[in-house]
Order: C-alpha cells, then sequence, then structure tokens
C-alpha cells in the first residue's frame, strides 16, 4: 500500500494495489486531515471508478462530512468545480493503462495536495486506520456542472474564423468534454476516438509517446485541417501537431500562447518549466512580458504561480496552466489560445512556430541509474565551470552556447536529461559526453 502514495497523487493497480478498503481509509483519513465538512467528488470513466467512488464517498460521509458528486468529468472539468469548493477528490489515473486507478487531492481553490502538503499525513492516517465516530454522519448530493463548464471554456475563443480542427480523445475524458464544447462554436470540429472507453482500444492516451499520434497526424493532413490535438486520459494534458502533420514541442507552444496572452495582458509574468527552451524567454521578453523559470511538477507550478501572480505557465509534458482558469490546466483553452493566434496573424501553424526553432534541442532522454545522487554530483564537478549552475530541480549546467537539466523522476527510478545548444553540431557532441559519463 506504501507505495501507491505519489508525489503528486494516488495510483496503483486495481484491485492489487488499490481497493474499495483502501478507498474508504482514504475518505476517512481525507475528511480528518483537512478538518473539512464537505467534499467535492469526481471520477473518470474507468471500470473500476464506480466501485472506487462509492467506498470513498461512504469513508467520507462515515467520518461526517457531506459528498458533491459531480458525476463523470476530466480532470480539468473537476479543477472547474473543486475551484469553488473547500475540498475535493478525483478519482482518476490520469494517463496510465486501464489496469490502474488513483487519487488526484485539493483543498480549497483547487490547490492540490502533494507530497510536501498533505499526502503523507494522509499515508500516515491510512495505516494508522483508527478513526473517531463523528456525531453525525454525512449525506451525498448530485451536482451538474457540465453548462458552466462549457461556458466557462468558450469564454475564451476570440476569433470567428471557421478553423478546421482535429481533436483525438484517445477515448478518454476529453471525450465527454470537448464534443460537447465545440456543438457550441463556430470551428468545423472533426473528432478522433471521442467515444469515452477507459479501457483505451485504440491507443496508449499518453501524448508524450508520439507513437500514439500517428493516426491524429494522417487525420490532420487528410482533412486539410488548421491544428490537431491529442489528449491524455483525464484530458489535463495535450501535444498538438501542426497543419501539416508535424508535432509542435510543448515549450514552443508555451512561447507561441505566452505571445497570445501579452497581446492583451502586456507586462504579465510567465512561467515555464526548466527544461524549456531559451526561446520561451527571448520570446516573452521581446513581447513585453516577464519569464521566470520553474521547477517540474504540477503542485510546485501552482503555487509559484500564485506566489509571483503569473498569468500563464507551460510545462515540457504538455500541462499549459492559466490564472483565468483558477490556476489549473486546461488543455481545450490551450487549443483556443492557438487558434485565436493563427487567425489573428492570418498563419498556418508551421509558419508560427519556424522563427522559434532556432536551437538544436536533445529532447528528454531517459536512464536506470542505481545512483542518482552520485550521478548528478559528478557531473556537477566535471562542469562546475560552468557560467551559472542551478539546483531549482535536480541540475542544471548553463554556458554561453549550450545548457542542460539532469534531474531525478519523482515517479520512476530514472534519471532524466534535457539538452540544448545553439548550432546541432554542439548538441551532438555534447549530448554524447554527458551520455558516456551518466552510463560509466
Amino acid at each position: 500500500m506504501i507505495t501507491i502514495f505519489k508525489a503528486y497523487d494516488v495510483r496503483g493497480i486495481f484491485p492489487d494495489e488499490l481497493n474499495e478498503d483502501i478507498a474508504y481509509q482514504i475518505g476517512r483519513a481525507f475528511v480528518i486531515f483537512l478538518k473539512t465538512k464537505q467534499v467535492l467528488v469526481g471520477r473518470d470513466g474507468r471500470l473500476s471508478s464506480p466501485q472506487l467512488f462509492e467506498a470513498l464517498a461512504k469513508g467520507i460521509t462515515d467520518q461526517g462530512a457531506d459528498v458533491t458528486d459531480i458525476g463523470l468529468a476530466s480532470t480539468p472539468m473537476f479543477y472547474f468545480a473543486a475551484a469553488k469548493a473547500n475540498a475535493s477528490i478525483m478519482v482518476t489515473a490520469s494517463h496510465n493503462p486501464k489496469q490502474y486507478n488513483g487519487f488526484k487531492f485539493c483543498r480549497e481553490n483547487a490547490i492540490p495536495i502533494s507530497e510536501d502538503t498533505g499526502i503523507q499525513d494522509i499515508k500516515k492516517l491510512v495505516e494508522k486506520n483508527e478513526f473517531p465516530e463523528p456525531e453525525n454522519k454525512g449525506k451525498l448530493t448530485k451536482k451538474d456542472v457540465m453548462e458552466d463548464f462549457i461556458k466557462h471554456n468558450i469564454s475564451f475563443v476570440k476569433t470567428d474564423k471557421k478553423l478546421k480542427v482535429v481533436v483525438d480523445a484517445g477515448n478518454g475524458m476529453g471525450a465527454l468534454t470537448f464534443p460537447k464544447i465545440f456543438e457550441k462554436l463556430h470551428f468545423t470540429f472533426i473528432p478522433l476516438y471521442c467515444e469515452m472507453d477507459l479501457s483505451f482500444p485504440n491507443h496508449e492516451a499518453n501524448p508524450i509517446k508520439h507513437e500514439t499520434l500517428k493516426e491524429l497526424q494522417k487525420k490532420v493532413k487528410e482533412e486539410k485541417a488548421d491544428i490537431g490535438m491529442v489528449l491524455d486520459g483525464d484530458g489535463d494534458r495535450c501535444i498538438v501537431v501542426d497543419e501539416k502533420g508535424k508535432v509542435v514541442s510543448c515549450d514552443l507552444m508555451t512561447a507561441l500562447i505566452g505571445e497570445e496572452i501579452l497581446e492583451s495582458s502586456p507586462g504579465s509574468t510567465i512561467l515555464y518549466d526548466l527544461r524549456s527552451s531559451k526561446i520561451i524567454n527571448e520570446i516573452i521578453e521581446k513581447h513585453g512580458g516577464k519569464a521566470i523559470m520553474c521547477r517540474v511538477g504540477h503542485s510546485f507550478i501552482k503555487k509559484q504561480m500564485r506566489d509571483e501572480d503569473a498569468i500563464f505557465a507551460g510545462e515540457l509534458s504538455g500541462h499549459f496552466y492559466y490564472k483565468e482558469s483558477f490556476f489549473t490546466e486546461s488543455s481545450f483553452i490551450t487549443l483556443v489560445k492557438l487558434l485565436n493566434l493563427i487567425a489573428a496573424k492570418n498563419k498556418p501553424l508551421s509558419e508560427l512556430v519556424k522563427p522559434l526553432k532556432k536551437y538544436s534541442q536533445s529532447g528528454e532522454i531517459n536512464f536506470e541509474v542505481e545512483d542518482k545522487v552520485a550521478k548528478i554530483k559528478e557531473l556537477e564537478e566535471k562542469y562546475k565551470d560552468a557560467d551559472k549552475i542551478l539546483h531549482l530541480d535536480g541540475l542544471s549546467i548553463y554556458y554561453r552556447d549550450w545548457w542542460f537539466n539532469v534531474r531525478p523522476s519523482n515517479t520512476e527510478p530514472l534519471l532524466r536529461l534535457n539538452l540544448e545548444a545553439d548550432a546541432k553540431e554542439l548538441m551532438q557532441e555534447k549530448k554524447d559526453e554527458i551520455l558516456k559519463i551518466i552510463k560509466s
């Protein structure tokens, strides 16, 4: 059971690692931890979600708190509802395969609860499994938030151009929300795997694996669409392809969306994760914004956004966060921001992206490393003459014409490398050099 409590959520294989008994205990522990009398609960469409929801809700009500059941929801829809609640839980395993399930936790204003801010406390209460009996049990009520969620999303559309959009929901929770939102809009919507089936019959709902994008790329070219987007299982993460079917890396998306946002909100602060291209900083500053680097992970980013009063943040993993959407992720708003920009500039997405491809990137490379701490120390010693060394998240080394970040995974026994250089030859040379050190 210990292994299901992760850095940002609870996640495990059902029913071997996560079952109804544990869900019930988590429900009781959550109420005690937050001292709350009301918990909003949403769930994804996995086969195990109804059982886990029932057990979780019973734990919450047995501990004396009321449950507001919003039913099936994508994670952005859940966050939208959670922003108006004092405490919330989402039953989901995000992009994990069908045998998994889990829970995301929020306190008031959709503020996430992570390992450092409560997940470990909840875990200890579950392990102890001693819960005081309340004077009265709570009750369960249902609430429909879909209509308000749709209105919230369409308020970001700023163009009347009839652009053509392909969306691959991967049979995940985006299939619940995207078709309903597009029904209210003038865009030509071409759905791909927009039938909800969380056994994921067509492809894994994990857009970071670019092999899952092949059918989207083909469909965009066939339909002569302006843009294509693929979603992860719970609908909060996305990858975009241009009108030629070429993948647009998420750091370049951050630069483009930052530019679109700064048109109407000049001088705003925008965050970007430290694995991203330095082109972001250049574009944001060129358009009068303030660019600030942040560490990886949604709970850290959301906290820093609030601390810095940032209007937008982009993460290399396909999470994009908006102050106007309660400092939470939204794949739909991300799509709309790009559509607004395509219409305003009257240029295809490939042309908007082209000038941003100034630097040569390695992409994220993962290594299984026995002693991650020792390997990071070895790299720091090797490059101690760098112009700048940061420990914001793992180790970041900066020289005038190249940089790299190496960081331990929060969820797997891996070391992750990202490297960028001004020229392709230099990028390859430095990549080979670092690979040799890591593999030695």
